[in-house]
């Protein structure tokens, strides 16, 4: 048995809005809404990322994102108007983070060296 990829969720209150904050996010509306309180996204290398309604949970999910650029994400998020809550850079990871309405939390990650497993 082998786990072949990860599907990161993210609990919401109000579904409607979740998904036109995450469509401005990532540049695209869902690939598929497999259940009516259900939205994802997919991704070119792997993984998938979900939206879902829960009302009760809503707030306290955290996903990280692997960029091949954290900077270029930067510019990206600052032309959208998304707030950046915080940006690191060092020798070995570049991070971005910001908030969706919810309150939950998308970090940005660009891995550096041939060491750092979040490396794109």
């Amino acid at each position: 048995m082998t786990t072949k990829n990860a599907l990161a969720g993210v609990a919401v209150g109000n579904l409607a809005s979740a998904i036109s904050w995450y469509a401005k996010l990532l540049g695209r509306q869902p690939d598929l809404r497999p259940m009516t309180d259900v939205a994802e996204w997919e991704f070119s290398d792997g993984g998938w990322i979900q939206v879902f309604k829960d009302s009760g949970r809503a707030g306290t999910s955290s996903v990280t994102l692997v960029e091949t650029d954290v900077e270029a994400r930067i510019a990206d998020l600052k032309a959208k108007g998304i707030a950046i809550k915080q940006a690191n850079n060092t020798n070995s990871v570049a991070v971005a983070i910001v908030v969706d309405p919810d309150g939950n939390q998308i970090v940005f990650a660009q891995g550096r060296g041939p060491a750092h497993r979040a490396v794109a």
